[in-house]
């Protein structure tokens, strides 16, 4: 039986992988766009925001680091 998701298997023959794989690209970009469409943002960011001041920190010290392994 097939499913009707078959835009979410990985391309068998695409040519690129990993940073140029288009066909990834895609559909992240689709996928992506109907998240934002759907108007779920909002409660999205509320379950990810920190429920502490520490967390919070800590979360801030995360992006501090990942921010420090960025290319210049």
């Amino acid at each position: 039986m097939k499913s009707g998701h078959q835009q979410d298997k990985p391309e068998q023959d695409s040519e690129l992988q990993g940073e140029g794989n288009y066909d990834a690209t895609r559909r992240y970009d689709q996928k992506l766009r109907r998240f934002v469409q759907s108007g779920q943002v909002p409660e999205a960011a509320e379950r990810a925001a920190p429920r502490s001041e520490e967390e919070a920190r800590e979360m801030e010290q995360a992006e501090e680091e990942g921010r420090s392994h960025a290319r210049k």
